[in-house]
């Protein structure tokens, strides 16, 4: 399954790139954390790690490292508005739950 974003997402994550004026991608990693488990990680790249793998979505390089790969296989990323919110929404078909405050997952 490859890893896909929403038209928004790509849009943003562009935007942000080309404001912070370096950087060849933008990270999406998992760390131990919250009540479920595993919590998302995103930042941005300037150079890639020996076990990194680049999707690139529509002119985006998205930069997986090896042990988060497995887990993020066929996750959509969007971009949403929700009224004076705003933030990067995780698709992850992989996740089993999610704890109540939507910080953390578990697969």
């Amino acid at each position: 399954m490859a890893i896909s974003m929403t038209p928004s997402a790509v849009s943003r994550v562009k935007a942000f790139l080309e404001n912070r004026g370096k950087g060849i991608g933008l990270r999406l990693g998992l760390r131990t954390s919250g009540c479920s488990g595993m919590a998302y990680v995103i930042e941005f790249v300037d150079e890639l790690n020996d076990d990194d793998q680049v999707h690139n979505v529509d002119g985006v390089n998205i930069i997986i490292d090896a042990k988060s790969e497995i887990y993020l296989q066929g996750i959509e990323l969007d971009f949403v508005k929700e009224g004076l919110n705003e933030g990067f929404k995780f698709n992850n078909p992989n996740a089993k739950g999610e704890c109540g405050c939507g910080e953390s997952f578990t697969v």
